[in-house]
């Protein structure tokens, strides 16, 4: 099965891949709908940036950006989910009637675990080496890695288990890039052990690595497209079932094309 796709709409003015492109709400509004038309399942919202390089923003300006958007996409009947590590911007966000919450910190604040468990929003939650804010430069060894995201999975999904979130609405995103280690190897190991993760916790799987610096040995994120689309299509072969990307059309023809090519099952020439 084809994983879901979900189409990154970056709200902001320094996202490392597109930062102040979709700032305005009109544009963020036709770019939303142009992907759904590429095939975007959902529509993954963020309006501040968490890489490094980023500014904090505070809760109010990330409302703001996100208000009138979420309102349009809405009225047009497309569903949304909202990239925030912010509790009054999640809280919020629930409010809206928000599909999907997705919090690169995998939701650290139990108090609002009541709120997330009172809604029925898809919860994804990411695991991150840093324990709060932006991505900082860390350096985790590979093979540290599938270990700790083990650990800070059994954690945090016995905590909001117990606060009363169901099973069903959750979605595990291991990190990638910045958010597991400096080095590249530690993606790497990640993405080759996603079969292992899935197996291990019994939960759907969702992959980002779209533009990330791991995958572009230097080269501006614009010069990341044919990296993206083969990790991409990895992740799919080894059974991720949601994956987060910038390049919405070029990852529904690359699925399209495998799943044509694979359904015919050819073992010999």
């Amino acid at each position: 099965m084809s994983p879901h796709i979900l189409g990154i709409v970056n709200i902001t003015a320094d996202s490392f891949s597109d930062g102040g492109k979709y700032l305005a709400a009109e544009a963020a509004i036709a770019y939303a709908k142009k992907l759904v038309g590429d095939g975007a399942a959902m529509l993954d919202l963020g309006a501040a940036a968490s890489n490094p390089k980023a500014e904090s923003i505070s809760p109010e300006v990330e409302i703001a950006r996100l208000a009138p958007v979420i309102a349009a996409l809405h009225a047009a009947g497309l569903p949304v989910s909202i990239d925030t590590f912010s509790p009054k911007v999640q809280c919020w966000a629930l409010d809206q009637g928000v599909a999907a919450l997705n919090d690169i910190h995998g939701f650290a604040h139990p108090e609002i675990y009541p709120r997330l468990a009172d809604s029925t929003a898809k919860l994804i939650v990411m695991h991150a080496v840093q324990a709060e804010g932006r991505a900082t430069i860390e350096d985790i060894p590979p093979e540290e890695i599938f270990g700790r995201v083990a650990a800070f999975f059994d954690a945090r999904l016995n905590a909001l288990l117990k606060a009363g979130v169901a099973r069903s609405r959750l979605i595990l995103d291991p990190g990638m890039g910045m958010f597991l280690s400096r080095r590249a190897e530690a993606s790497y190991e990640m993405l080759a052990r996603i079969p292992e993760l899935k197996r291990q916790f019994g939960l759907p799987v969702l992959i980002g690595v779209s533009r990330k610096s791991f995958l572009r040995q230097g080269r501006p994120a614009g010069e990341a497209g044919p990296a993206t689309l083969t990790a991409e299509i990895f992740a799919s072969s080894l059974g991720a079932d949601y994956i987060r990307t910038h390049d919405v059309a070029a990852l529904a023809d690359g699925l399209a094309v495998w799943s044509a090519a694979t359904a015919r099952n050819i073992t010999s020439i």
